[in-house]
């Protein structure tokens, strides 16, 4: 079993180092971790340090010995990006959860038009921290070293901007009206940013369509069936890793 992941502020450069605060409660208290056994140390932003526990006390401190070099992880390449419409209810933190732990690099909620969940004040504020906390928890078990950025809530015209700065815009559309291919067969840029569009149940809307478009997007389709925009993007990221190699 691989060692598991604890989050700090800054990776240690060794030769000790005391985790303690809920990261610490977390490894004592949950994970229930003792001495001899291994963990990695790491900020999250791909930067991470290997250690062996030489003794957990109290409820809360762990301290951990044997710290090796401070490794870097690179930045992946073609770096990949989904904008995901707002789910209803909790299944926002499903695809923030499911699509980091197969890896992606950020994601971007997006208000469609057709969405019936909005973000407003005090309420998009504590969803969006939601997101991001799923995120980290993510990170962790899937014993990232990088975890990936949940961005600020974005509208239409802020999405259509971003898509024109990528190396290759997809909006996820099963109508072959529209245009769309397989994702599995488009061509792919070697590097650079893919920013992948999910959009909510009702779809993305003509209007939204032609936004894209007008930005660079090409409509795409991942199969035959029409999956749901809390595991669209994560079906679509896997496919995206593996025909890029980044899953080689």
């Amino acid at each position: 079993m691989t060692a598991p992941v604890f989050v700090v502020d800054v990776v240690p450069g060794g030769p000790e180092f005391v985790l303690d605060g809920p990261e610490g409660r977390h490894a004592v208290s949950v994970k229930r971790l003792r001495a001899g056994e291994d963990v990695v140390l790491t900020d999250g932003q791909g930067r991470w340090v290997d250690g062996v526990v030489k003794a957990a006390e109290g409820k809360d401190r762990l301290v951990v010995a044997g710290i090796a070099e401070v490794r870097e992880e690179p930045e992946p390449a073609p770096r990949i990006t989904v904008v995901q419409a707002l789910p209803k209810g909790d299944r926002g933190e499903l695809a923030v959860e499911t699509m980091t732990e197969t890896g992606v690099d950020e994601i971007v909620p997006w208000a469609a038009s057709r969405c019936i969940t909005q973000w407003k004040g005090e309420r998009g504020l504590k969803a969006l921290g939601k997101w991001r906390a799923t995120a980290r928890e993510a990170g962790k078990q899937s014993r990232r070293v990088r975890f990936p950025l949940v961005a600020d809530a974005m509208t239409t015209k802020q999405v259509a901007a971003f898509l024109a700065k990528a190396d290759l815009g997809v909006v996820l559309h099963e109508d072959r009206g529209y245009g769309s291919e397989p994702l599995a067969s488009a061509e792919l840029p070697s590097s650079g940013r893919i920013v992948l569009v999910v959009g909510p149940e009702g779809g993305v809307s003509p209007a939204e369509l032609e936004a894209f478009a007008e930005a660079g997007a090409k409509a795409c389709r991942l199969g035959r069936s029409v999956l749901r925009t809390s595991t669209a993007g994560t079906a679509a990221t896997a496919l995206l890793l593996t025909r890029t190699g980044r899953w080689s």
